[in-house]
This record gives C-alpha cells, sequence and structure tokens, in this order.
C-alpha cells in the first residue's frame, strides 16, 4: 500500500478520518508498523492526494487529522479497454494491474471461448470489484476508480454499442498473428479503444466483427500470453 486510499464514509468532519476494515488497519499494523504521530500519504477516492497524521491506532480502528488533499492524482491513460471476461482468479489480478496501470474505463464482455458459468461469479459483485481497483489505485499513488461495465452479449455490444463508443477513438484488436507489431508510445492527447481477447485469444468471426468496424490488428510476438500479462505488456507499449 503506497497510499492509504479514504472512502467519504471514513470522514469525521470537519479533519478527521477513522478507519474501522480490517485489510488497511492490518497493513498500518504488520506492514507500516505505524505509530500515533506519524504521517502518512493519504488519498481521498475521486478527490485529490495529500497527507494525513496518525492520531490513534488500535486493534479495531484508527484516527487520523487530514493535514491536506491538494495534490492531483496521476493523468489517466485516454483508453477504453474492452477485455474479454476472464477466468474468476485471473480477474481479480487483472483488475488490479488495469487499475495500477491508470486505466479509466473497462468494459468486460462476453465471447465465444468466455465460459458462461464467468458470468455468475462472486467476483463480479461491485464490492469485489471495486475491492481489487482499490488495490491497484494504492499501488499506484491513484485515486480516481475506474469505471466497469458488463457486456454478457456479444452481437448487440459489437453491432449496437461499440460503434458509437468507438467514434473519434483509434480502433485496435489485440490478437495473435493478425495484423502489425503493437505501437509504442502513443500521444496521451489521443483517445484509444483497445480490444483484448480470452485465452485462446478471439474466434475468427469475432475478428471479422470488429475488423469491420475498422479496428486494426496489432500483436505483441509470436508468444502466447496470459491476460494479466498481455494486459501489462499492451499498455505499457502503447503509452
Amino acid at each position: 500500500m503506497n497510499l492509504l486510499l479514504l472512502t467519504r464514509d471514513d470522514l469525521v468532519p470537519p479533519d478527521r478520518a477513522c478507519i474501522h476494515d480490517s485489510r488497511r488497519l492490518r497493513h498500518l499494523h504488520e506492514i507500516h508498523r505505524a505509530s500515533a504521530g506519524e504521517e502518512l500519504t493519504v488519498g481521498m477516492t475521486d478527490k485529490g492526494i495529500g497527507r494525513a497524521r496518525l492520531l490513534e491506532l488500535e486493534k479495531d480502528c484508527a484516527v487520523f487529522e487530514i493535514l491536506h488533499l491538494d495534490t492531483p492524482p496521476p493523468p489517466p491513460l485516454p483508453l477504453h479497454l474492452l477485455l474479454a471476461l476472464p477466468r474468476p482468479r485471473m480477474l481479480a489480478r487483472s483488475l488490479e494491474n488495469i487499475a495500477t496501470m491508470g486505466v479509466k474505463r473497462l468494459t468486460l464482455l462476453h465471447t465465444a471461448r468466455v465460459e458462461k458459468s464467468y458470468w455468475q461469479s462472486p467476483e463480479l459483485q461491485p464490492e469485489r470489484i471495486e475491492a481489487h481497483l482499490r488495490l491497484g489505485l494504492e499501488q499506484a499513488r491513484d485515486t480516481i476508480l475506474p469505471t466497469v461495465d458488463f457486456q454478457p452479449r456479444f452481437k448487440p455490444f459489437i453491432e449496437d454499442r461499440l460503434p458509437g463508443t468507438i467514434a473519434g477513438h483509434r480502433a485496435l484488436l489485440a490478437h495473435p498473428g493478425v495484423g502489425e507489431s503493437c505501437p509504442r508510445g502513443l500521444p496521451m492527447d489521443s483517445p484509444v479503444t483497445l480490444a483484448i481477447g480470452p485465452e485462446g485469444g478471439f474466434i475468427p468471426y469475432e475478428v471479422q466483427q470488429f475488423q469491420a468496424l475498422g479496428f486494426e490488428g496489432i500483436h505483441l510476438g509470436p508468444r502466447i500470453l496470459r491476460v494479466e500479462t498481455a494486459v501489462v505488456s499492451l499498455l505499457s507499449r502503447l503509452f
């Protein structure tokens, strides 16, 4: 945890914050080994970053005096990520990586090689998704939560919603053996939509549907990567 990320529920006006959840308390006790009087880097969800002084640290509560929250979070990537829904264990790691890398708009998409049972996973509960995103933000010292939406029906999404979504964007389709090598260092003022498939990739029909909308095929070479590895590798090269 490189940032103690606070929520509105933690606030005790006018300038105090009190946290009670076990994860953050455990980190303060066991990792930071914090003690009263110390100053820590904190951030307010969807607001700024600053410093807070620890006033009390008990087993079930930590009380802070918020000193200031006047530093803006790091700039977001100009990216809308379309990600075929990974299996649950991989989804958790992917969400953390996505938040850490600065993605602020994520669509989880059904494709032919996504198991239907994945959509019933407890990992898709809003509180579970937000918990993983918060871990990623704390790692990166960021405060802006990504928005996540679900598209469990491929054809209606790609025919009815996606054309309007990609207007004004450079649209890229990451798929082994399709198109050119992944570009490097795209400008931060040019929005991009990036589609990444499941393990095993998109089926030919899906590739054709993306390409019909103007998606450019890109790849990372001959090696087949796990989804969470591909996400980080692609974002690192693109931006």
